[in-house]
């Protein structure tokens, strides 16, 4: 059974998902994507991890960075998985871009290459938004592109967080990542 959870943020509401345990999904209504974890059976409910969801949402929207992490649930092939581990580490207020997580990966494989479309796909299909803050994911030449919830929203995202927004720009069609 999967349990589901609405918070209503600055930048519009979210939808939250749970086993009962750990967090599963976190999506802006609306965005691309959107409930792509969600069973056909849920319930809403409360629980304890919507409760710290909650509290980190709360924390994060007042312009502060949340010093705990919710539990995750993240599941997904390994790839997908490794990326979205890597976007954990991105520090608060900063950005990675698609090709050095793809560089990160290709070390982590033991391998010489590995495609930044293809991360931009496991980015791209992140279903804890936010917590795994893909928002925070940028094209190489500093375009903000490929954001599930919008271009909009992940510059409200990032300003927020205080990011430096000087060397990022709107892509126009395109612009490679």
């Amino acid at each position: 059974m999967q349990y589901i959870h609405y918070y209503d943020s600055p930048l519009g509401r979210i939808t939250l998902a749970s086993d009962g345990e750990k967090l599963s999904g976190l999506w802006f209504e609306g965005q691309k994507y959107y409930g792509s974890t969600l069973s056909k059976e849920r319930r809403s409910g409360s629980s304890p991890v919507f409760d710290q969801t909650d509290q980190w949402l709360d924390i994060y929207f007042r312009g502060q960075e949340p010093d705990f992490t919710p539990p995750l649930s993240m599941e997904a092939t390994p790839f997908r998985r490794s990326v979205w581990e890597i976007m954990l580490r991105i520090p608060y207020g900063q950005t990675m871009t698609y090709g050095a997580i793809a560089r990160e990966i290709a070390a982590q494989r033991g391998i010489e290459r590995m495609s930044a479309h293809a991360v931009g796909s496991a980015v791209s299909h992140n279903p804890i938004s936010l917590i795994i803050p893909c928002h925070r994911v940028v094209g190489t030449n500093g375009s903000l592109t490929g954001y599930a919830g919008g271009i909009d929203k992940k510059v409200r995202l990032l300003t927020l967080e205080g990011a430096d927004l000087s060397g990022l720009f709107v892509p126009t069609k395109g612009t490679a990542l």
